[in-house]
């Protein structure tokens, strides 16, 4: 068994943002190794497909520079990802009381189908906390700018998408 403490933030990252980016940088001081899990939920209509947010998580991993994070893609149960890679950590972003009370029950389902696996919540930094990945779509589909949500890259593959899928609103 490696001594090595391997963690994984799973996540759709659809796009991925400025917040995730400080879960990320923050996740990967407490693990020896972070994988970011880049997974699909059948409950959210994404505007990117899964290899398109795989890339694009990959670019802003890279645009970090850090050597202990690694992302992989993954279309299975979060616990069995977690087995599969050795991990024993789970890394979770909060953001407000809402996403507690999901991630609070998530976190137990998965201490239920394995204890040996831990979750661990971040929050996020006071200036992020408002992100969410939802939103940034959202304003972008109504001509708004997210310039203060993602990254410079991810915000141009965003305008692109909003320019195929065509602009929503009167304005």
């Amino acid at each position: 068994m490696s001594t090595q403490r391997i963690g994984i933030y799973p996540g759709t990252f659809d796009p991925i943002t400025l917040g995730h980016a400080d879960i990320i940088r923050r996740g990967s001081k407490l693990v020896d190794r972070l994988i970011i899990g880049v997974t699909t939920n059948p409950s959210k209509n994404p505007m990117f497909s899964t290899e398109e947010r795989f890339a694009m998580v990959q670019r802003e991993v890279e645009m970090l520079g850090l050597d202990n994070v690694e992302v992989k893609g993954f279309n299975a149960l979060l616990v069995k990802f977690a087995r599969k890679e050795g991990a024993t950590v789970l890394i979770r972003g909060l953001r407000a009381v809402a996403d507690f009370e999901y991630e609070y029950q998530m976190a137990g389902m998965n201490q239920q189908l394995d204890d040996d696996i831990e979750t661990v919540f971040l929050m996020a930094d006071v200036s992020l906390q408002p992100i969410a990945s939802k939103l940034v779509k959202e304003i972008a589909l109504f001509g708004g700018d997210v310039t203060a949500f993602v990254s410079e890259p991810v915000c141009e593959e965003v305008n692109a998408r909003v320019e195929k899928l065509g602009r929503l609103g009167d304005y």
